[in-house]
């Protein structure tokens, strides 16, 4: 089952430009640098709808926003919101949208001259929109390949910076993974080691070990891999093993699943046709989203600095 897709509405309030509008009121020129040469960053939020409490809870905004202006920095992107400011316009963004449902928050800055040549001077320009997402991805069990398209190394494109013209890489694995008829894709490093998943961070369990890439993978520093992890150690006692994974440590694995903000925790119980453990989610998996989304949603007192919460009123009925 490939992921869902899930489309931005028009009506709804964005920012751009450094103010406010509705979604359909913004219009880019084809000659923006950012579409012509992918030099705009990006982030993704996920903030989980309580409905007992009535409100969203925003799961780790300012972690985002901290590795959000790490990433423009990387690009000679200019930022003039603090990252203090980000989260205040995202709060008020959601509250004037009022989703009663999980929704997803993208900022994106990116470098917006018109203008033909590749560099990284011109000005910039940020947006930050809204749309709701349910499950990206099935949280039950993915079928993954090992890609032939190995992940784009640290010195050629930053790993640790989402940018968004290094995604291409992310697309073709993807849709070589769908025509083969797979879920996902892990790729490896050009050494030969695995790196992630397509947009995911990957861990196994290994007789009785947690395991994830060390951030020299070629990996994006998952804010959701650290959210994991922290979990892990302190309510399961399996502090992280970070260290190279060779490919067919995935096929001896008792269990592998891959961790993001789009994936959350999401088990993997085949890798090129082979069944990972018993074939279906395990044990650590299961009890670590169990674990995941009671914190996001903002029921577990204990993590609750993970969430920031935006009440959201009920909208009137015509």
């Amino acid at each position: 089952m490939s992921r869902k897709a899930f489309a931005a509405n028009d009506a709804q309030w964005c920012y751009h430009g450094g103010e406010l509008l509705k979604m359909g009121d913004v219009r880019l020129s084809p000659a923006t640098h950012a579409l012509n040469y992918g030099t705009g960053v990006f982030e993704g939020i996920r903030a989980y709808w309580n409905e007992g409490k009535g409100t969203l809870q925003v799961l780790k905004l300012r972690e985002h926003y901290e590795r959000f202006e790490k990433s423009c920095r990387m690009l000679r992107v200019e930022l003039a919101p603090t990252v203090d400011e980000l989260c205040d316009i995202t709060l008020e963004i959601l509250k004037r949208n009022a989703p009663r449902e999980d929704t997803y928050i993208r900022p994106l800055a990116y470098k917006s001259a018109e203008s033909v040549g590749v560099n990284l001077r011109g000005g910039s320009e940020l947006s930050i929109f809204t749309v709701p997402m349910g499950n990206y991805v099935e949280l039950t069990g993915l079928k993954c390949c090992v890609s032939s398209w190995r992940r784009t190394a640290d010195n050629a494109i930053p790993a640790r910076a989402k940018c968004t013209g290094s995604y291409v890489n992310t697309a073709l694995a993807v849709d070589q993974a769908y025509q083969a008829g797979y879920d996902d894709a892990i790729f490896l490093t050009q050494g030969g080691f695995v790196s992630e998943a397509s947009a995911a961070n990957i861990f196994l369990v290994r007789k009785g070990e947690l395991i994830t890439p060390p951030v020299t993978a070629d990996i994006l520093e998952g804010i959701t891999r650290d959210a994991v992890m922290e979990l892990a150690e302190k309510e399961l006692g399996m502090p992280t093993d970070k260290r190279d994974v060779g490919r067919t440590e995935l096929y001896a694995a008792d269990e592998v699943f891959l961790t993001g903000t789009g994936f959350q925790i999401a088990p993997v119980v085949e890798i090129d046709d082979r069944s990972i453990g018993t074939g279906e989610m395990g044990p650590v998996a299961a009890r670590l989203q169990e674990l995941y989304f009671k914190a996001a949603r903002g029921d577990w007192p204990e993590y609750a600095d993970w969430t920031v919460a935006v009440e959201v009123a009920q909208k009137a009925s015509r």
